[in-house]
């Protein structure tokens, strides 16, 4: 089956390096209002929560899009192999306006709550189909350059959410902050139309309709209870234990029923792929590490070292600017070598490093060594992000790309998601300790105060201020050890990760060996 990009339905050599910078420039505008959603809404909530006076239901505006967006994503992808990618990208596109446009018109908070579940389910698709569609156009010998360069962007855009957040929030309203998204995704919608040429698909074997409710219940149940347990539910109360139950109960009918359906939305035997089920693994702990360490390190910046949520969001640039400096450079060395499980091991190193060297800051840490240690981890993330998406991708036939890509992106969401609610439990459970060790007027302060900005707690007096911020740096040192942990572990299932030759790897040598007069008869064709 041939894949071919070109303009005006053309597809002449020389118009296709154009069409593929075009279609990338489309993929990338998707992919970017996935991350900036939520690091832009994060700056305008306290103001959402005091005009639409929901906070008792705040943690649901975050939970709603998350639980969606994890039940989702697999089915995109399964989608997409079936029906044609580029239809599915730009219907995950409209979902994902849809729901952007209805939450800029909310006018309680349950409305928002609800319609950001809708951007939720679209944004299951964006990311994914962007990662499957590059599988499709650029050769795995060419995917690192341009899987690097798109990470680079979007962590670029990590440090530029908050702070871009909070200008729309103070000069348009918070409602831009989902407004803003429609005419980007209208950009998006119009160049993939117009340049991004797929095979259309249609699929013959019927829909597996069970298996997507029973991975979205079983999903959603983990998320819940992990998010759920130990904070508003003890883990042995009722609801936790139910929670479980579902868990359990869904996942097995679930691979029973993938078993025997016809096209199944995802594919038990992609599995069978050593390569496959130990990257999977690997995204699953890098996802718990990385968004736990991207949850507690402002925590730590603005408590303990004093720094202003805006300002705290410019310290965090140690950790984006290393990675997109790794990004660019190990993609291209990818794309020239063919070689990348350098990149996975010396990657899960650093991120094993990181981890340890942040669970060692206190009060006395200065930020140009919170920096030095957030660039370590920084370095270790920008190596693995695209190692891993390239392992999977190159570990299934063409015709799963679109399973291989929402499995990673899958497990990389849940491992996050359970990674900051486990992490969240130990680090309340050891500030709770650490406060009451200190007498219980002091304990009874800080509980009052926990949630206070950094200008905030500088009013309190100084004895309570202090003890509050040794307190929250012993609860970040217990998540960084945690996490770093996670990291040993993931760092043990890459070493038995093979190097296998990318695709396209032998028509890159054969053409570069080639004499000149052959290979410009190869090009004419």
């Amino acid at each position: 089956m041939q894949y071919e990009l070109a303009e005006s339905g053309t597809s002449s050599s020389s118009q296709q390096p154009r069409g593929l910078r075009v279609s990338l420039v489309a993929l990338l505008i998707a992919m970017l209002l996935a991350t900036l959603d939520n690091l832009i809404l994060g700056a305008a909530m306290p103001t959402i929560v005091g005009e639409l006076d929901g906070l008792d239901h705040l943690s649901w505006v975050v939970t709603a899009y998350a639980l969606a967006t994890a039940a989702a994503t697999p089915i995109w992808g399964k989608l997409g192999d079936m029906y044609g990618r580029k239809v599915v990208f730009l219907a995950a596109i409209g979902v994902f306006l849809l729901g952007s446009a209805l939450a800029g018109a909310s006018q309680t908070m349950e409305q928002l709550i609800a319609f950001r579940a809708v951007q939720g389910l679209g944004a299951g698709g964006l990311m994914v189909g962007a990662f499957a569609i590059i599988g499709d156009i650029v050769p795995g010998r060419e995917r690192g350059k341009y899987q690097g360069m798109m990470s680079a962007v979007m962590g670029l855009a990590m440090v530029a959410g908050p702070l871009a957040g909070g200008l729309i929030t103070d000069h348009l309203g918070w409602r831009w902050c989902f407004y803003i998204n429609l005419p980007l995704g209208g950009v998006a919608i119009c160049m993939v139309i117009a340049v991004l040429r797929l095979p259309k698909k249609r699929a013959q074997a019927r829909i597996d309709y069970l298996g997507p409710i029973l991975l979205a219940a079983s999903i959603s149940s983990l998320v819940l209870m992990t998010t759920w347990g130990g904070g508003q539910y003890s883990w042995g109360s009722v609801q936790i234990l139910g929670l479980g139950a579902l868990v359990l109960v869904g996942g097995v009918l679930f691979v029973l029923v993938e078993r025997r359906a016809a096209e199944p939305v995802l594919p038990l035997a992609v599995f069978r792929n050593s390569n496959f089920s130990l990257i999977t693994a690997v995204g699953f702990l890098l996802g718990f590490v990385q968004l736990g360490a991207l949850t507690f390190l402002p925590l730590f910046l603005q408590t303990v070292q004093g720094a202003s949520a805006t300002n705290s969001g410019f310290l965090l640039f140690p950790v984006f600017g290393s990675m997109m400096v790794v990004n660019v450079i190990a993609g291209r060395v990818t794309t020239q070598t063919g070689k990348y499980k350098i990149f996975l091991v010396v990657g899960q190193r650093l991120v094993c490093l990181g981890p340890f060297l942040l669970a060692q800051m206190d009060t006395g840490t200065s930020r140009v060594t919170s920096g030095v240690f957030m660039a370590v981890l920084g370095l270790g993330m920008g190596l693995l992000m695209q190692s891993v998406m390239l392992v999977a991708l190159e570990s299934v036939e063409k015709k799963d790309l679109g399973v291989a890509s929402s499995t990673a992106t899958l497990s990389r969401t849940i491992g996050g998601s359970i990674g900051v609610a486990i992490m969240g439990a130990l680090f309340t459970r050891q500030v709770q300790d650490s406060m009451a060790g200190r007498g219980p007027e002091l304990s009874s302060a800080a509980g009052e105060n926990m949630r206070l900005d950094a200008a905030s707690l500088s009013r309190l007096p100084q004895d309570i201020r202090s003890a509050y911020e040794s307190a929250v740096a012993s609860g970040t040192h217990q998540a960084f050890l945690l996490g770093a942990a996670a990291a040993l572990v993931a760092f043990a299932a890459s070493c038995f990760v093979r190097e296998v030759p990318l695709r396209g790897a032998e028509e890159q040598e054969n053409s570069a060996a080639a004499p000149r007069g052959d290979q410009a008869r190869v090009d004419e064709k």
